[in-house]
């Protein structure tokens, strides 16, 4: 689906029904109810009225004339009548009793280790039912979007409650406050790449026996990147002995000025290291419209190491005193750590900072350079030696490449042309002035740029000085931990291992279930909405029914023997971490060539969210793995956790846009807005602010995945009705209480979203035979409402 418009007028052939009979009403499958009534008991009938009427005057004589026992015929009549009527009431509520008491037995309980963890999570977390204001009052943040906050809130009066009441219900809230924030701190549920990353961690940590060569291989490198202490007491002497390998350098005092572009060719080919230019393999934009697979070596300007900024005037890339400064006193630091003399050190320091400034000129950000025309141009390897001479891409290519073949004939797409250009100028000057001297700049450019290629494998004193620089820089995020840190390195070189073992731990036919149920209802959600333009409708419609929703696997390879022939030349030692760390940047080399020469798209392993490529919409293997997801899980957990995620990333992924194209975007995210003010006692003290249209979209987006899950799921136990349980709930409360667990989540729309995801139960639970009667809070009017969203 590349070639659908980014912005995407959509519509729908209007149904049948009315306006107010459609609009905002959530279909019939929502109204499901939860323990206070079983949805399959039949509903109890009208009390029985026996009307036993006598004539209204009868002779007095034809009166005194009846025997005795005609005289009590009325109320033998009517005791009769209630004594029937209190054996069929009776009758109906036993087998009402029954039946329920039969179904929920029917549930049964899951007793699943993974259950089991969740079961304890659960019961650690308030319940959105019997505590709904510590999910539907409380946010993860200050409240934005109101001039008080909800510390603020408290300290006011309650309408409608005693002075004395207020004080505590107050002391209540701030106690109940307190533990949720201590809860949230401690227990957030992080980001879904986190998740991921931790489950990764489980794998790699496991210790299953036995392990095939490949995976062991995996796992030593894993814990050898754990072993900070013997990186730390290797120093900088690994990296030192590397140097010397590729001929020294200027400041090591021993140089054998080898030539310039064999120095280039062998830190593209051995050490994924390109200092003066980028490079990496993707497809022609231009042919993607055209269903094409083939790729492309692509050429762009490099990740500069010196930091610079934009300058609109003058359209130029510059660096400013106040990030310069703190940037020269970490190259200072590394040629410390790397046993230069400190005579010399700002020698060499000024001339590699003056390189660095003049390539940075060279460079523009993307915004400019979109702005002047086409990003990249199609050139054969031949024409662009003729723009760039003094770097000889030919050799250079072919070692990043090697073994496969490259012939000048063969086409490159160069992005950033005039930076390529200005680059071999710049380089072929400096080698011309300083090719004789003692001091090596463009070689000293290399070495550092080597360096930051290999810092990961250095010890603490490198990583530190770069953290300075970015504290300095302002740009810092704080330091991840080294579990984490680790775990991406491993899957840098053994991604192909990894993919393996998360295929073999993931639940196949389970995800596919939920991934074509979510799609499903997600199709038929189009339907309920008024679109405004009837052409794009019909296209966005033949687009989304021609969609393949998948399981992203990869079929690279599918046994663990291939796995160990393609890393038998790996030798990985548990002590070593920086050898370990250079074979991995020359398996990287290996990756390359098989997105070159490949036309299937290898699945990416981090990746959390589903993508469309072609017609197909694929689906990670990385979405549906443990805590968010596990086979053993009740459907009704799986559903209001990964089934909401699913629902969401499509509606973001499909309807990028759909705020100006449907007025019931704006509809429901007013609707929703005005009725988490009036819960939360804001609309009358001048927190009925307005949403902006991003706000609006992003209300309606999650609010329409709540509604998309619990229909798919509802279809579910249709299709097979029996389902198990946590906790004794029942399936539609377990199915809103898993879904109340996906919160204070990391999100990339999250700054979009003016309350906690867990407040949209409320409007689900609008309809009165959905949920719990206690649904409300003491210092608010009822949650329920006979206001639909």
């Amino acid at each position: 689906m590349s070639d659908t418009p980014v912005e995407l007028e959509l519509s729908v052939q209007p149904s049948s029904q009315t306006e107010s009979g459609r609009g905002l009403q959530p279909p019939p499958l929502f109204q499901r109810p939860l323990t206070t009534r079983d949805p399959s008991a039949p509903r109890q009938p009208p009390l029985l009225q026996l009307d036993v009427q006598l004539p209204e005057s009868l002779p007095e004589q034809q009166h005194r004339a009846r025997p005795r026992w005609i005289n009590h015929r009325r109320l033998l009549l009517l005791l009769s009548g209630f004594s029937l009527c209190s054996a069929i009431l009776g009758l109906v509520y036993y087998m009402h009793y029954n039946h329920q008491h039969s179904s929920i037995q029917a549930a049964t309980p899951c007793l699943s280790p993974a259950c089991q963890w969740a079961s304890t999570r659960l019961s650690m977390s308030a319940d959105p039912f019997t505590q709904p204001c510590d999910y539907f009052l409380s946010t993860c943040r200050s409240d934005i979007l109101s001039p008080d906050n909800v510390g603020g809130q408290m300290e006011e009066d309650i309408p409608g409650h005693p002075q004395e009441q207020k004080s505590v219900w107050t002391e209540r809230r701030g106690r109940s406050k307190e533990r949720e924030d201590r809860r949230l701190r401690k227990e957030k549920i992080p980001d879904r790449q986190t998740v991921l990353l931790q489950y990764l961690r489980e794998i790699l940590e496991s210790k299953d026996r036995p392990d095939s060569a490949a995976v062991q291989k995996t796992k030593e490198f894993y814990r050898s990147c754990l072993d900070t202490r013997s990186i730390d007491t290797a120093g900088a002497e690994p990296f030192l002995s590397l140097i010397h390998k590729l001929g020294g350098w200027a400041v090591s005092g021993q140089w054998n000025r080898t030539d310039f572009n064999s120095t280039l060719s062998l830190l593209m080919r051995d050490y994924a290291t390109f200092p003066f230019f980028n490079l990496y393999v993707g497809k022609d934009p231009n042919e993607i419209a055209r269903g094409t697979t083939k790729r492309y070596i692509q050429i762009d300007q490099p990740d500069l190491l010196i930091p610079i900024e934009w300058n609109s005037k003058t359209l130029k890339s510059e660096a400013k005193t106040q990030t310069l400064l703190p940037f020269l006193a970490s190259c200072e630091s590394y040629l410390a750590l790397l046993g230069a003399p400190p005579g010399i050190i700002r020698t060499h320091v000024g001339r590699f900072t003056s390189l660095s400034s003049e390539l940075a000129a060279a460079a523009a950000p993307l915004h400019f350079r979109q702005s002047k025309g086409p990003l990249y141009q199609r050139m054969t390897i031949r024409e662009l030696q003729i723009q760039a001479p003094t770097i000889d891409w030919l050799g250079c290519l072919q070692a990043a490449f090697h073994p496969l073949p490259l012939v000048e004939d063969d086409h490159v797409l160069l992005h950033n042309s005039p930076y390529i250009v200005q680059m071999s100028l710049i380089i072929g000057k400096w080698l011309n002035e300083h090719e004789l001297s003692t001091s090596g700049p463009v070689r000293t450019y290399m070495v550092l740029y080597l360096l930051h290629t290999l810092m990961p494998a250095l010890g603490s004193r490198f990583s530190e000085t770069a953290t300075n620089l970015s504290v300095a820089l302002g740009d810092a995020e704080g330091v991840d931990d080294r579990w984490k840190h680790c775990v991406l390195e491993t899957e840098r070189g053994f991604d192909l291992v990894l993919t393996h073992l998360l295929r073999k731990r993931t639940a196949h036919r389970e995800a596919e279930e939920i991934i074509q149920n979510i799609c499903s209802s997600f199709k038929s959600k189009l339907h309920e909405l008024k679109w405004t333009d009837q052409r794009t409708l019909q296209f966005v419609m033949k687009k989304v029914q021609s969609l393949i929703p998948r399981l992203w696997t990869t079929k690279e390879i599918s046994s663990e023997a291939e796995l160990n022939l393609l890393f038998s030349k790996v030798t990985v030692g548990t002590n070593s971490f920086f050898s370990n760390y250079v074979q991995l940047l020359s398996m990287r080399r290996k990756r390359r060539i098989q997105l070159l020469t490949e036309k299937a798209e290898a699945a990416d392993i981090l990746s959390v969210t589903p993508l469309l490529l072609g017609d197909e919409l694929l689906f990670p293997m990385g979405m549906f793995i443990p805590p968010l997801f596990h086979p053993t899980y009740p459907r009704a957990m799986n559903y209001g956790v990964m089934g909401f995620l699913i629902a969401k990333d499509i509606l973001h992924l499909i309807l990028p846009d759909v705020h100006s194209q449907s007025e019931m975007v704006q509809a429901v995210g007013e609707c929703v807005w005005a009725h988490y003010l009036t819960v939360t006692d804001k609309a009358g003290r001048g927190g009925a602010l307005s949403l902006a249209a991003a706000q609006q979209q992003e209300v309606w987006v999650q609010y329409s995945a709540l509604q998309i899950a619990l229909q798919a799921y509802h279809q579910s136990l249709k299709n097979h009705p029996s389902d198990t349980s946590i906790s004794g709930l029942s399936h539609t409360r377990l199915f809103l209480t898993s879904f109340s667990q996906v919160h204070c989540v990391s999100d990339p729309y999250r700054e979009a979203m003016p309350m906690e995801p867990s407040f949209l139960i409320t409007a689900i639970c609008a309809e009165s035979d959905l949920c719990p009667t206690s649904l409300q809070c003491p210092n608010t009017s009822q949650l329920h409402s006979s206001h639909t969203c």
